[in-house]
């Protein structure tokens, strides 16, 4: 079985940016009840997890989210609205420190972390479904190093949206486009601040607050608390592509053509395995896949993956 992974944007939205910046601000947003638990890490952390709750033993959509995201992305509240459709259950993962609870310890989130995805999808197996994951963004970077990083098969198939899986290349790229740079970086230091209050002697943080650029925040931040010696270090040890080709778990990448904060060039010289497949599309902007009539909706998205995860695949790249 195929199906084609083309998308067609609405003719109001001309250009990657716009969609990136329409579809979490302004598209149509599914309303859905989500019940959350409280996760104890194995190094006696914790973690908030929001479920969509599905029909009986119903296979799994575990879903890792983006930088400065959460279980309440314009996208995860797309993929669950899907999931209630098809009766599966969805298990919306929130990253330390995210959703809305702070973490214990003095350590963050980061898009090298297949040490946090392997053991939420070990503790998922004790559900005994079939189990799927996605990611998106910085989470389906995770998500793509840990399935290439040889850990056990555990997972049915496998999804990553808009993944910066040459960390390196992606951080260049932002870096010529301000606009998201800044967006970041702005959100990066706003979460930092109750960070900053319960760790004082973690790191200099007035390093931290006079950041500009992505690489100055890591620098600061980001590689000295999770282990790299800098932020090229851990650019380079955190990037997904060299293991695309160990890949053994059915995947599916979703990427566009003109995403302003991805380069499409930068995930399509990988080298894949047999098992990775992928949607390459010329519109769509970064997690955006705006269609329909104004002002919009986000559900292409979710029926590419759930399509993918029933057995079907993409039929055409662009």
């Amino acid at each position: 079985m195929t199906f084609s992974c083309r998308f067609r944007p609405p003719f109001w939205l001309p250009n990657g940016d716009f969609e990136t910046i329409w579809a979490p601000f302004f598209s149509r947003r599914a309303s859905i009840p989500l019940r959350r638990e409280i996760w104890t890490t194995p190094d006696q952390d914790r973690i908030a997890v929001d479920w969509v709750d599905g029909q009986g033993d119903s296979p799994v959509l575990v879903l890792f989210h983006g930088l400065g995201s959460s279980s309440r992305g314009h996208y995860a509240l797309s993929i669950g609205a899907a999931l209630q459709r098809f009766g599966w259950t969805g298990c919306f993962i929130n990253f330390r420190g995210c959703g809305g609870i702070d973490n214990l310890l003095p350590r963050a989130y980061h898009a090298g972390d297949s040490a946090e995805i392997a053991w939420i999808v070990e503790r998922l197996q004790a559900l005994q479904r079939p189990l799927y994951a996605v990611g998106v963004s910085l989470g389906g970077n995770a998500l793509l190093k840990y399935l290439g990083a040889g850990h056990p098969q555990r997972l049915t198939a496998a999804a990553a949206v808009c993944a910066p899986v040459d960390l390196v290349a992606t951080a260049a790229h932002i870096a010529a486009h301000p606009l998201y740079e800044q967006y970041f970086v702005r959100t990066l230091k706003r979460q930092m601040g109750r960070y900053a209050q319960r760790f004082p002697d973690l790191v200099d943080w007035q390093a931290v607050h006079r950041s500009k650029s992505l690489r100055a925040f890591d620098d600061a931040f980001t590689a000295p608390v999770h282990g790299f010696r800098d932020a090229m270090s851990y650019w380079q040890q955190g990037s997904a592509g060299p293991g695309l080709a160990q890949v053994r778990t059915r995947t599916l990448l979703i990427n566009s053509r003109n995403d302003p904060i991805v380069p499409l060039d930068a995930v399509a010289k990988w080298p894949r395995s047999p098992a990775v497949h992928r949607c390459f599309t010329q519109r769509g902007g970064h997690v955006a896949y705006v269609q329909g009539r104004f002002p919009g909706d986000t559900d292409w998205l979710p029926e590419q993956i759930l399509r993918f995860f029933q057995g079907e695949n993409p039929d055409a790249e662009a």
